[in-house]
């Protein structure tokens, strides 16, 4: 069966997603993070692309981007074979990587750029990871800090009318609804796999016998990887109660990345 036409911008401005296939996970340490981050500036710059705003999650990536000559699928393509290959080898796995097509949607006016770029960097924090300042893995702290990054900043402190703006706006609460508010979720047998990988123990019922910290800590890694409450209890045993107070707790501290 063809597939639809990818729907242009006529700003050139995109919201894309891109998952890893069977919701298979994309970063396993701070070196996988980099990495991706390395080689999206060298294509971006070998493309003419500008990265507005990104935010890296466990399995999954969100980037505002700004396409200025229809390139964005080449962008996509030289950045997933690049870091498949990479993770392929370091993991010593074989096989396709990412979701066959990545997502993406136009973003034609300011108003719903400010939709989208608070959406991507509050990730984190809807996913009960971190608040949005904490976490290390999105453009954030590039607009915090004023730091040179993987991030064109200027566009979108234009667009807010300076940092302070900008930040305030990303740190009000919201229940923006975006691209990937559509795609589907994580099945059981997709979540038993992630349990198995990122907790490295073959039934979640264990996790019931761990200490409160180190239970609360697997329980907080589940949330980040994208499964869903009712589906940790399931495969769990733990009473969605803890499992949704620790959600809340918002006690998780992100280090500082080690440059």
């Amino acid at each position: 069966m063809p597939r639809n036409a990818r729907k242009k911008s006529a700003t050139g401005v995109y919201h894309v997603v891109t998952r890893g296939i069977g919701k298979q996970l994309l970063f396993e340490d701070d070196n996988d993070y980099y990495y991706f981050l390395r080689i999206m500036y060298k294509y971006k710059i070998e493309q003419g692309s500008k990265i507005y705003c990104y935010c890296l999650m466990d399995n999954h990536v969100h980037l505002l981007i700004y396409d200025s000559n229809g390139s964005i699928d080449q962008l996509m393509k030289k950045v997933g074979v690049s870091y498949a290959a990479y993770y392929n080898h370091k993991y010593d796995r074989i096989g396709t990587l990412f979701q066959d097509r990545f997502k993406s949607e136009p973003v034609e006016d300011e108003r719903y750029f400010r939709t989208v770029f608070r959406y991507i960097l509050q990730n984190p924090e809807k996913a009960h990871i971190c608040s949005t300042e904490k976490y290390l893995w999105s453009s954030y702290k590039e607009f915090e800090s004023n730091k040179l990054g993987l991030t064109d900043t200027d566009f979108a402190l234009s667009i807010f009318h300076g940092q302070l703006r900008l930040l305030d706006f990303v740190k009000t609460s919201s229940n923006d609804n975006c691209l990937e508010a559509n795609l589907q979720r994580i099945t059981d047998a997709e979540a038993i796999s992630i349990l198995k990988k990122k907790l490295h123990i073959e039934s979640g019922t264990i996790i019931k016998s761990f200490s409160k910290s180190k239970r609360d800590a697997a329980i907080m890694k589940l949330i980040a990887s994208g499964l869903a409450m009712r589906q940790i209890e399931r495969l769990t045993g733990i009473s969605r109660n803890v499992i949704s107070r620790v959600a809340k707790s918002d006690k998780k501290t992100v280090p500082v990345a080690q440059k």
